[in-house]
């Protein structure tokens, strides 16, 4: 198994944990934004062009939410 697979294996699992814990999805932003700040955290260790990077990813990220909702499914 790829080091890849085993991070999806984790964030499923998380997100499994996270779901069964708390039921109602809206309680789940709290989680999502910590998972963004120890991201940031690691981007800012990483090298000096990642908070950069880390930016450009958020905005990535604004994109796929946005036609998310506009079309009613992930790309």
């Amino acid at each position: 198994m790829s080091k890849e697979d085993d991070i999806r294996d984790s964030l499923t699992q998380t997100a499994k944990d996270l779901a069964e814990a708390q039921h109602n999805p809206r309680t789940w932003l709290s989680w999502v934004v910590y998972l963004l700040n120890r991201l940031e955290d690691q981007a800012a260790k990483a090298s000096t062009s990642g908070r950069e990077s880390y930016l450009e990813m958020l905005s990535g990220l604004q994109d796929e939410i946005r036609n998310r909702v506009r079309t009613g499914g992930w790309n």
